[in-house]
């Protein structure tokens, strides 16, 4: 294996710029942020933050599994929201992702994100 490696994952959605889904560096696995996109339809899913989150996890998750890695080797997370008044919903669905041994996590309220999303997340994961 090459030091680094691009990761992609057809069960995630392609990326909306000039990035990677993901990058393997050694034992190290960066993903890129996450938005609400569908995987099938390219489209932001609808329902509010908790269902934005949801489809933001599910995408970490489908990345994290194309490089042969889980959740549960998620080490660092950062969570941009766009209104701070969504932090426990936030919270109430990421719990659901990391369940045991949750990994050190940033959390930080921006005025705008890509299409106009409620939630972003991005992962560092070791395996």
């Amino acid at each position: 294996m090459a030091f680094k490696d691009v990761v992609t994952a057809s069960k995630a959605p392609a990326a909306i710029g000039p990035y990677s889904q993901a990058i393997r560096a050694g034992n190290l696995i960066f993903t890129s942020g996450q938005i609400p996109l569908d995987p099938a339809t390219g489209q932001v899913v609808s329902g509010g933050v908790a269902a934005q989150t949801e489809q933001v996890l599910a995408n970490i998750k489908a990345i994290l599994a194309a490089a042969g890695a889980g959740m549960e080797d998620v080490v660092k997370t950062t969570v941009y929201i766009k209104d701070m008044g969504d932090f426990n919903t936030v919270n109430e669905v990421y719990s659901r992702y990391f369940v045991q041994e949750p990994p050190a996590r940033s959390c930080v309220e921006v005025a705008r994100l890509p299409k106009d999303v409620l939630v972003e997340i991005e992962a560092v994961a070791v395996v």
